[in-house]
């Protein structure tokens, strides 16, 4: 499969994910009641005689990002290689109104990476995480899903144009999980340096509502799952000074 793998026709995707409201008591009380819910679910460390709503506003804090039910995107970072002078162009799509930044993104894949024949969109556990979130969000928002992303009634192979470096590194083992950063440091792939990591965006957002600095984690990433397909594919990592942002 990574010998077929065009560079060129690869979009590579992160998302970065808050809850959807600062805090537990901001939902809704129906909101809050399917929270208390899903929060019991998912509760492995205390006896359900003493979970209580003390303990579910603790775990929104911690776990309604990952939800897309319970969460919103706040940025979608992308990167391509230029099949002409070989830059990699990033952009990212970041904003506090989700449906405005959902709606620019989907005019840039309809414009440019709409055909599942031809175009391949790359990240790290999109398969699991972030296609899903995405198109989820795009639903509830009522935007029609791009043709790369209707993904309803598919089987595996009519798939094949989701990368997913999660899934290439297991070689079949279904039952392992590799980080990012682990699978970049074990192929010797260096990362850019930044100054926050994943479990600190939603102190980032809703504390600083710093969009730029979840933007440039964001786009780190991005370039990060770009060089660890170089890697795996055998091709030379992409040059720091052909990194750019458009």
């Amino acid at each position: 499969m990574l010998e077929s793998i065009q560079i060129h026709n690869v979009l590579f995707i992160d998302l970065e994910t808050v809850s959807c409201k600062a805090s537990f008591t901001a939902l809704s009380p129906r909101m809050q009641q399917l929270w208390q819910k899903k929060a019991r679910a998912i509760n492995r460390i205390l006896p359900p005689d003493q979970f209580d709503e003390d303990v579910a506003s603790q775990l929104y804090g911690e776990k309604a990002a990952i939800y897309a039910e319970f969460g919103k995107i706040v940025c979608i970072s992308i990167g391509y290689l230029h099949p002409t002078n070989k830059e990699f162009r990033m952009k990212s799509f970041c904003s506090h109104d989700e449906m405005q930044l959902l709606e620019d993104f989907v005019e840039l894949v309809n414009r440019y990476f709409y055909d599942p024949d031809e175009h391949l969109i790359c990240g790290h556990n999109i398969k699991e995480f972030d296609i899903p979130y995405l198109c989820r969000r795009l639903v509830i928002h009522g935007i029609p899903l791009p043709g790369i992303l209707s993904l309803e009634g598919k089987k595996p192979w009519e798939t094949k144009h989701l990368i997913d470096t999660m899934q290439l590194w297991k070689f079949g083992d279904f039952k392992n999980f590799t980080s990012l950063d682990l699978l970049a440091a074990v192929l010797n792939v260096d990362t850019p340096k930044d100054d926050i990591d994943g479990s600190m965006v939603g102190k980032v957002y809703w504390e600083d509502q710093d969009l730029p600095r979840i933007s440039l984690y964001c786009e780190k990433d991005v370039v990060t799952v770009a060089q660890v397909l170089f890697k795996m594919k055998g091709a030379d990592p992409i040059a720091a000074d052909k990194i750019v942002s458009v």
